[in-house]
């Protein structure tokens, strides 16, 4: 069997969750230009989801945003409907909502705990739950985890590492329960990335790197597309990290 007999094809529907800024957004767009229809999710920031639709209209793509926190299940399997009433069959889905709050152990908030591991966690588990039961065989599925999963080697980043390193362990084990029907699920772990919410602290971001710098958004957006593509067909149940050396 070829690799392109088990993968989705372009022109088909892909959705992120967690589409409107950063990571999410250019993820959106470089599949929008591998010829995906493309929906995106935001949990707030209507304005920022509103700006990455009309650039991928811009350049001739097709693409909506739709109102969905990780937090709510029901959000959740809504955007999956809505999709495919939109654009068709779902062959493609990108699992990028997150959230970080850092404290030290002895001040760390239940309430904080309790939030990260619901959309961390929960969310994600959620999220591919519901892409996985209305996707084509032969999809896509691929998470946003974190080089964390591995070593933040932060004081304060203890709860959102765990959330990650749980995110690496849903994907090895839930690739198994989507492999008879050739849907293949990976996970890339981004290191330091330069977005709106690492914008205060570069500098030391790129002093803290062995490679002397931070990733952009496009980076991993590369390395999304080529998991959804037909190339990436032998590959299910992998965390890639993508750091610059930070987490050695």
């Amino acid at each position: 069997m070829h690799a392109s007999d088990s993968a989705p094809s372009p022109s088909r529907a892909a959705l992120v969750f967690g589409g409107s800024r950063g990571i999410g957004a250019a993820i959106a767009r470089r599949l929008a230009r591998e010829g995906h229809e493309v929906a995106l999710t935001y949990a707030n920031r209507a304005d920022k989801a509103a700006e990455v639709v009309a650039r991928i209209r811009a350049d001739g793509g097709q693409a909506i945003a739709l109102q969905a926190d990780a937090a709510d299940p029901h959000a959740i399997t809504a955007a999956v409907a809505d999709v495919i009433a939109r654009f068709g069959p779902l062959h493609v889905a990108v699992v990028n909502a997150g959230i970080y709050e850092g404290a030290p152990l002895a001040g760390f908030p239940l309430e904080t705990l309790d939030r990260m591991l619901v959309v961390n966690v929960r969310g994600v588990f959620l999220a591919i739950q519901a892409a996985a039961g209305s996707m084509v065989d032969g999809g896509r599925i691929i998470t946003t985890g974190s080089n964390t999963a591995q070593r933040s080697g932060s004081v304060g980043s203890s709860v959102y590492a765990m959330t990650k390193a749980a995110v690496a362990t849903l994907v090895r084990e839930l690739a198994l329960d989507l492999a008879p029907r050739r849907i293949t699920l990976n996970n890339i772990q981004p290191g330091p990335i330069e977005t709106d919410i690492t914008a205060g602290f570069l500098d030391d971001l790129v002093q803290r790197n062995p490679l002397k710098r931070v990733g952009q958004p496009d980076e991993v957006a590369s390395l999304a597309a080529y998991l959804a593509s037909a190339d990436a067909g032998y590959m299910t149940g992998a965390s890639l990290t993508m750091d610059g050396g930070y987490a050695l």
